[in-house]
């Protein structure tokens, strides 16, 4: 390792409540040094860390998760201060949900497979070995702050990784409490945070130390990790944007679709790659559900079924986007209230496929309706934008929705259902999505290396 950089310069961004829009506070912003310093950290970290057994990384783990469960206050209020996320939803949804996703991690790095050990060439003995990665550079957004932290280091710390973390600039305190938490049960350097903006995030993907980087982010900001990362060969994990298709058909009932398909619309305000924004419904009913979806979302209340978007920026530019439509508005398009960067929850109709609104990632409560005439129709809708990460099928004909689920060019296919999150089940998606699986055993071998070993005899 070089020497760390010796000019070291205080900087802080603010902290604004989004529920309000006023500032409460001001975060301290990483450059150079303290890049450096937290890399070099994980760099001596991980001669130790990648050593131990699955089992003491295990044990470190379930120690986290007992933590994070018994703090689950304090941390929802720092998730819920930068946020603005309902705080039933926070404790008794999303924190359970990391808890639940930490303890899977810390089991699953005790279960990792290969191939069995053999004979394959004549003389000779191979077998395979999962290898930690090294350090792992992850940068995280602001819409969940704490459960993309866990979803990045539970597998990375249970594969023997060590971590430098950057949550997004407007949401770190989660992070930091999750940190501080950590720092309980695992040795040091093992997880690190840095704080700070694009600047600071492309400092830890340019460092040359990390050997991963991981982001969930923009599709934008995916092209730009992964254009430095290929600087030096860095394997990288991009989870990006979605813009999720929902089939509906005309044998659903009606009422009960629009009222599921709602709430996995307006969850966390929109704010959600896997977000049910684009309903494509049959023509035979698409009027009849254009009402039920309006009268649905309609009933939703800002700040009590869902909070604010997360920044005024992040708000003009949904509402710009609103403005620019000629579609029919529903309900809702317009700032609800004059506190706060709350969005009324809309529905919009007419929109060509071409429409902004239909091949762009709203990340807001904003429900596209189109129709379709027939199953092929409906597939090309559906997959006839950019991003790949998650869809759904309404409908009683289990034969239909699995012929459907085939066509799809998406990572998710739910089926009368939409948003559900099992730590089991890989969660990743197709082309401007990104590419990389976060949960699951394939997010664990994610974080890991393969080598083949051969002993002649």
């Amino acid at each position: 390792m070089t020497g760390l950089p010796v000019e070291r310069r205080t900087e802080t961004s603010p902290l604004v409540d989004p529920a309000t829009g006023v500032e409460f506070g001001r975060a301290v912003v990483s450059r150079e040094f303290e890049v450096h310093y937290a890399v070099s950290a994980a760099a001596e970290a991980f001669k130790t860390w990648s050593r131990t057994t699955p089992g003491e990384r295990q044990l470190a783990l379930l120690k986290l998760a007992d933590l994070l469960e018994a703090n689950a206050s304090d941390v929802a209020d720092a998730e819920i201060r930068e946020t603005g996320k309902i705080r039933d939803v926070v404790l008794g949804e999303e924190i359970p949900q990391c808890v639940d996703q930490i303890r899977f991690f810390a089991g699953a790095a005790r279960a990792l497979g290969t191939a069995a050990a053999g004979e394959y060439v004549p003389g000779a003995t191979s077998y395979q070995r999962r290898e930690a990665v090294g350090v792992i550079a992850q940068i995280t957004p602001w819409n969940y702050p704490l459960m993309m932290a866990v979803w990045k280091i539970a597998p990375a710390l249970a594969a023997g990784n060590t971590v430098v973390i950057k949550p997004a600039d407007t949401t770190p305190s989660s992070t930091v409490l999750l940190a501080s938490l950590a720092a309980q049960v695992l040795p040091a350097g093992v997880f690190n945070v840095v704080l700070g903006d694009r600047d600071t995030g492309r400092l830890l993907v340019e460092h040359p130390v990390p050997a991963m980087v991981s982001l969930t982010g923009s599709t934008r900001a995916g092209i730009e990790v992964a254009r430095s990362a290929a600087a030096t060969v860095k394997r990288t994990h991009l989870e990006l944007g979605g813009n999720a298709p929902v089939l509906v058909f005309d044998d659903v009932d009606v009422t009960a679709a629009a009222e599921g398909i709602v709430g996995a619309a307006y969850y966390n305000a929109g704010q959600d790659c896997t977000a049910a924004t684009r309903v494509l419904v049959h023509s035979n009913i698409h009027d009849e559900f254009v009402a039920a979806l309006a009268k649905a979302a309609s009933a939703q209340v800002p700040g009590t079924d869902f909070g604010p978007l997360n920044s005024k920026a992040q708000l003009d530019r949904v509402l710009g986007m609103l403005s620019r439509s000629s579609a029919t508005v529903h309900c809702g398009g317009k700032q609800y209230g004059s506190i706060g960067f709350y969005l009324e929850p809309t529905v919009i109709s007419g929109l060509a496929q071409d429409d902004e609104l239909v091949q762009e990632e709203a990340f807001a409560p904003v429900v596209t309706v189109q129709s379709f005439a027939n199953d092929d129709e409906a597939i090309a809708l559906a997959n006839g934008v950019p991003q790949g990460l998650a869809s759904s099928i309404w409908t009683r004909d289990t034969g239909r929705a699995a012929a459907l689920t085939t066509r799809l060019d998406f990572g998710i296919v739910w089926v009368n259902t939409h948003g559900l999150v099992a730590s089991e089940m890989p969660h990743g998606g197709f082309g401007a999505s990104g590419y990389g699986k976060d949960l699951s055993m394939h997010g664990l071998e994610d974080y890991t290396r393969v080598k083949h070993v051969m002993i002649a005899h």
